[in-house]
């Protein structure tokens, strides 16, 4: 596993952001792309010691495509240069919720988890449900103290506590929520550490599992939506 040569690819993935190069060293992506599927392999069995459901994952299921949707941005370099993976029982599917990997250089990677989709209306109902019944067992997941060590609750949100709710809830700044997400920025110098950093990273997964698990309890039952 070369973390490196991934690094070093997505930095001239950067600086020539341009269908020409990308196809030209397209042998090059291919390489990174490998030693990525490496480094989940590596995580997979990493996770897997204390997250058994999701070790029957392939790499290859996991990963997210590098060129980007323009259609709508003003920014229209067809590439985004970073190695993306969600690690979860259902493989890349945004639920249930897992474990997202996100590799870009210049110290802009991070390791990441819960629900960053914010467009499906019943799971956003379905976990402000839950918060809202089980208002204590989540406040004693976010201030354990090995989780704030780390972690700080993020997501798109409302300005005003949603209908259906009460405003006093002790949990109203949470259901004003639409996703519940977890991001922890992670060094160059800490991903590119090949010999450390799966296991590093896995620390990091195992800290955040209750309350991925919280956030999947109440997704019991959520059906994406058909395409």
């Amino acid at each position: 596993m070369n973390i490196q040569l991934i690094m070093d690819y997505l930095s001239a993935l950067a600086r020539n952001n341009n269908r020409e190069w990308y196809h030209a060293n397209k042998n090059d992506y291919q390489k990174a792309n490998a030693e990525f599927e490496k480094l989940l392999q590596a995580l997979i069995l990493e996770i897997g010691k204390f997250d058994s459901s999701i070790l029957q994952n392939d790499p290859k299921d996991l990963t997210f495509k590098i060129v980007r949707d323009t259609r709508f941005s003003h920014d229209k370099s067809p590439y985004n240069p970073a190695f993306r993976a969600h690690i979860s029982s259902k493989g890349k599917l945004p639920v249930p919720v897992g474990y997202y990997l996100f590799i870009k250089p210049d110290n802009q990677s991070f390791a990441g988890g819960g629900l960053f989709a914010d467009m499906f209306k019943d799971a956003t109902t379905m976990i402000r449900d839950h918060i809202a019944r089980n208002g204590e067992e989540w406040e004693s997941i976010l201030h354990d103290p090995e989780f704030e060590k780390y972690f700080t609750v993020r997501g798109t949100a409302l300005k005003n506590v949603p209908a259906g709710y009460e405003k006093e809830h002790p949990q109203a700044e949470y259901l004003k929520f639409k996703s519940w997400y977890l991001e922890y920025p992670l060094r160059d110098d800490e991903v590119t550490d090949d010999k450390v950093f799966p296991a590093r990273a896995a620390e990091l997964f195992q800290i955040m599992k209750p309350f991925n698990d919280f956030l999947n309890r109440a997704l019991v039952g959520f059906q994406m939506p058909a395409r």
